[in-house]
Parts: structure tokens; sequence; C-alpha cells
């Protein structure tokens, strides 16, 4: 994909900080980090977003995050790390290239991962699950 930033990035066209990369995989650090440290890992091939990756890409991802995630907190002395994805502009995906966020996180430093939009409403929550049991069990 010519306008993909990140398959510039794989095909040397566009600058990284690269952390890892093998035959299938590039892990760089992000260029407008959450915290130092922040690294996304990307395929080589291009997928515009999870639902379009294959289930061995989506997985190969998450190992590859089991073995950065440790590296990163200890290179930026970090209490933990972060692994996210967001899937569509809604979800904040602003890459149409399927990637791993690895954010390295310290107690106190102030990032909420989760704000929560408050409890359902009586009944919605049992709603809302048998919608979602409904169109899996179509699937």
């Amino acid at each position: 994909m010519t306008s993909c930033v990140f398959c510039k990035i794989v095909a040397w066209e566009t600058p990284s900080q690269r952390v890892y990369e093998d035959d299938s995989y590039i892990a760089f650090l992000d260029i407008n980090p959450i915290n130092f440290g922040h690294t996304l890992i990307i395929p080589r091939k291009h997928y515009a977003n999870v639902d379009e990756a294959p289930e061995e890409e989506v997985a190969n991802l998450m190992k590859l995050a089991k073995k950065i995630g440790p590296a990163v907190v200890r290179a930026v002395d970090a209490d933990a790390y972060n692994i996210g994805v967001n899937n569509g502009r809604a979800a904040g995906q602003l890459v149409d290239h399927v990637h791993l966020h690895v954010i390295p996180r310290n107690e106190g430093d102030g990032l909420k991962a989760w704000l929560g939009r408050g409890r359902y409403p009586e009944g919605e929550m049992g709603a809302t699950a048998k919608k979602i049991k409904e169109v899996l069990e179509k699937q």
C-alpha cells in the first residue's frame, strides 16, 4: 500500500526507530508516545485492521507483545505495560495497518486506561449480552 505510512516503514521509505524485526514483523517506537518507550508492533504484510488480518497474524502480534513488553519495561524502568489495539476510526485507529501498542506504565503516571461510562441502566446489561450472543450464534 503506497499511501500507508507503516508500509513505508516496512520498505525503509520512512525513518523509524526499530527495536525489533524479523521476516514477518517489525516493532518501532511511536512518534507520539503516551510514555517514552511506547512501541508499535506491525506485520510486514498490510492488513487494514484486526478484522482483515488472519487469526494467526493477530496471535503472533500478541506473542511478540509478550516478548517486547517486558523488554520495554526493563529498558525504561517502568512498573508495567498496557497492550492496546485501536480497531477503526471511532476506536482511535489513525493508521489503517493493523498494529499493537505496547505502552510502558508507572504507578502514578496519571494515565487512565479505562474511564468507563458508568453502570448499565436496569435491564440493559442482560439485553446487551443477549444481542451479542445472538450475533455470535449467527456467525
